[in-house]
């Protein structure tokens, strides 16, 4: 529900003994000093001496996660108006994880839940939204995901993995929201292609990644195990010209094809990912980009991870996403 403050939801306690009203604003959920004392059961000092702390070590940042507003209150039969402070979540988690109580341990495990899925799916990729309210808001609201997610190891290394993508390039899902509604154009800045890579020279790269493996107990007899020249058909295409003219014409949209098509297409019987992300990285190696590119490690594992889930229907927007993040880099 929502009044002249913003959004409401609902907290209730296990088993029903009492409810919380938590106002949603600015892409987050505000609580009264009063309120996180009745939500973890604690007296007010006790809630303020955690605050201070919180504020005093640096862990949160005083002027970004606390609101003043003026608020009614009844005191003695009169209606008086005085200005209260409101802490947001970031403040309220900290505190959660501070606070030695059973209601804590409920609270924090609502709030990782409930809280998060509210904000990320009901407005972080919301794409009508995003439309309405631009980058900027986006921007805030992908760091506040990442930021609080990541402080109180609320996700996997994988899903880390995921986050530092999406608050990292943060911009370029702006240009896929244009993509998607036919206003995007290939980026700028893009560089030419000065170097195939060579069949012969990815075959040997592939058996040293697949004997490394092997000895490491993480690889099978199947890896690397190419299907028909299959990865060979691959590379064929990313030389292809019409013209006289290359159909893919830059190191960015060859290198984005490359990965894409070793991962979705399956040449090898095992370990597409794994080699499709090695490829990629030779190929800017060649074309004197890897340095440049400013992808990391757990970046091109978020990479190899979403095209892997994506529907072959969006295999465009994965192509321009991977051509955004690189020219993004490069530039």
């Amino acid at each position: 529900m929502k009044n002249e403050q913003g959004e409401i939801i609902i907290y209730q306690t296990e088993g029903g003994q009492s409810l919380l009203e938590v106002h949603l604003g600015k892409e987050t959920v505000w609580l009264t000093l009063n309120q996180m004392a009745d939500l973890f059961e604690r007296d007010k000092s006790v809630i303020s001496r955690h605050l201070q702390t919180i504020y005093s070590t640096g862990e949160l940042e005083k002027g970004a996660t606390v609101a003043e507003n003026a608020t009614v209150q009844e005191e003695g039969g009169r209606k008086v108006s005085r200005n209260i402070k409101w802490y947001n979540l970031d403040a309220i988690i900290s505190v959660g994880y501070r606070v030695n109580s059973k209601r804590g341990t409920q609270f924090r495990i609502w709030a990782s839940s409930v809280l998060k899925d509210h904000l990320l799916k009901g407005y972080s990729f919301n794409q009508k939204r995003l439309a309405e309210k631009g980058l900027a808001d986006m921007e805030q609201a992908v760091a506040l995901l990442t930021r609080t997610l990541q402080r109180n190891e609320l996700v996997t290394d994988e899903g880390k993995a995921v986050l530092e993508v999406v608050g990292r390039y943060a911009r370029s899902w702006s240009l896929l929201l244009r993509y998607d509604e036919d206003r995007l154009e290939l980026p700028k800045n893009r560089h030419p292609p000065k170097q195939s890579l060579d069949y012969g020279r990815t075959g040997k790269s592939i058996k040293a990644l697949k004997d490394d493996l092997l000895a490491r107990g993480e690889a099978s007899g199947l890896f690397g195990q190419e299907r028909e020249h299959h990865l060979q058909g691959i590379l064929g295409n990313l030389d292809q010209t019409f013209g006289g003219q290359e159909l893919y014409g830059s190191v960015e949209e060859k290198a984005a094809h490359l990965l894409y098509f070793v991962i979705k297409d399956h040449p090898f019987s095992d370990g597409n990912k794994r080699i499709g992300a090695l490829l990629f990285l030779l190929f800017l190696n060649e074309n004197n980009l890897l340095d440049q590119s400013g992808i990391n490690d757990n970046g091109l594992v978020a990479l190899a991870l979403l095209i892997a889930e994506s529907d072959p229907r969006q295999k465009d927007l994965m192509i321009r996403l991977i051509m955004n993040l690189l020219v993004g880099n490069t530039k």
